[in-house]
């Protein structure tokens, strides 16, 4: 502890340092070594935010000879659909329906011919980022309200009223304003705590009802899920909307009344936590303010429908943020197995969103239905890098940092 001695006599001396007045001042004595401080130091100008699309080289991506981007490939056909109606992304969509070859090292190929590497870099410079996991649950559900199937699944509420701030600020891109109407007053919609009363008056505006309060919960952070019914058949839950309310990490919460430790705050942990606790459990989930409403829709596909209205790949979509990362775009992803150091490097697609998605170097990796998924989903808060992939013709709107 001694070590740092010197550096605080330093600080001390700074503090004490003014710059030299007109006429001498008692409180100009205070600096008790004026050798250290001769003359204070200014305060710099804040460094500007680092672009979030930097260039890079095919080799900078850890592990790109490795993989096989087959299944990536097919998902990016897919996103074609949304994505050619930009211009830079017509050539290569065209290009992609018209690929004879598609053996591993033509699809690596075919990639470095038609993109460029861009790094993804946060404000302040850095370049790693929280990877964290999600899936589609399968729970128990009814049509009916009945014993043991008692917790509702609600569709977007007819009272709350949805502004497209886009319309008005062309800035505010991908922001709404949720809220609801209090005479002539535009309020904040219902929070999850509020909501609750909701309920019971609602109730026949119910989708669904589900046998356990937590797995719904869990559902509501996924985004989507799919419920067993009690007559055998099975449907798909997908997001639809949300009350505005920003989402708040009931882990966290957990860790800051020291109810977990830090290491526990997996999906299993919380699950755990609530089991033990089912007195606190409502105050639990009200930690969180935001609600997720949902719209049914068949079992079909490779899985539920992200942000852009397709099906996601198991292990190969992410969920981004799109204020950042153009959705569509294939992105390249280093980062580590959950809970592991084994390398997971791996083309992907930014093919989804999320309300705890928002940074730069930030996202969620889908990894499928069923409980293996969840089991990694869970699990998975790993740190690292991503690179967008973006058509050779992309230039920044500014020009900035374009590659030579």
């Amino acid at each position: 502890m001694f070590r740092f001695f010197p550096a605080l006599i330093v600080l001390l001396a700074l503090a004490g340092c003014a710059p030299s007045p007109v006429k001498p001042e008692p409180r100009a004595e205070a600096c008790p070594l004026p050798a250290a401080c001769p003359v204070c130091p200014v305060a710099e100008p804040p460094k500007p935010a680092e672009k979030p699309l930097q260039p890079a080289d095919w080799g900078d991506l850890p592990g790109w000879g490795e993989d096989d981007p087959g299944a990536a490939f097919a998902a990016l056909v897919a996103s074609c659909r949304s994505l050619e109606r930009q211009e830079q992304w017509k050539p290569v969509c065209a290009s992609a329906r018209e690929l004879s070859d598609k053996s591993t090292p033509a699809l690596r190929a075919w990639f470095e011919a038609k993109f460029r590497p861009w790094a993804l870099v946060n404000p302040d410079g850095t370049r790693t980022g929280l990877i964290t996991g999600y899936y589609e649950p399968i729970l128990k559900g009814s049509r009916r309200q009945a014993r043991g199937y008692a917790h509702p699944v609600f569709g977007p509420p007819e009272d709350m009223i949805v502004v497209e701030l886009a319309e008005l600020y062309p800035e505010l891109k991908h922001l709404r304003l949720r809220g609801r109407l209090e005479g002539r007053k535009l309020i904040p919609y219902y929070s999850r705590s509020e909501w609750t009363p909701q309920e019971s008056k609602r109730s026949p505006e119910a989708l669904l009802w589900i046998d356990d309060a937590i797995d719904l919960f869990f559902m509501q952070i996924q985004g989507s899920g799919q419920v067993q019914l009690t007559d055998g058949s099975r449907v798909r839950l997908n997001y639809a909307d949300q009350n505005g309310h920003p989402y708040r990490s009931i882990g966290r919460w957990l860790i800051e009344r020291g109810e977990i430790k830090a290491e526990q705050a997996s999906m299993q942990g919380i699950k755990a936590w609530a089991r033990a606790n089912p007195a606190r459990l409502a105050e639990l989930l009200n930690a969180n303010p935001s609600l997720v409403f949902f719209r049914e829709l068949p079992v079909e596909g490779s899985g539920p429908q992200g942000a852009m209205g397709l099906a996601l790949t198991p292990e190969r979509s992410l969920a981004v943020d799109p204020r950042h990362v153009p959705l569509g775009a294939p992105i390249w992803l280093a980062t580590t197995m959950p809970y592991s150091e084994q390398a997971l490097n791996r083309l992907m697609l930014g093919q989804d969103t999320g309300g705890a998605i928002r940074g730069v170097v930030r996202a969620d990796f889908y990894w499928g239905s069923g409980a293996e998924a969840g089991n990694q989903a869970g699990k998975m808060r790993q740190q690292g890098r991503m690179w967008v992939l973006m058509p050779r013709a992309y230039q920044p709107a500014d020009g900035a940092n374009a590659p030579k």
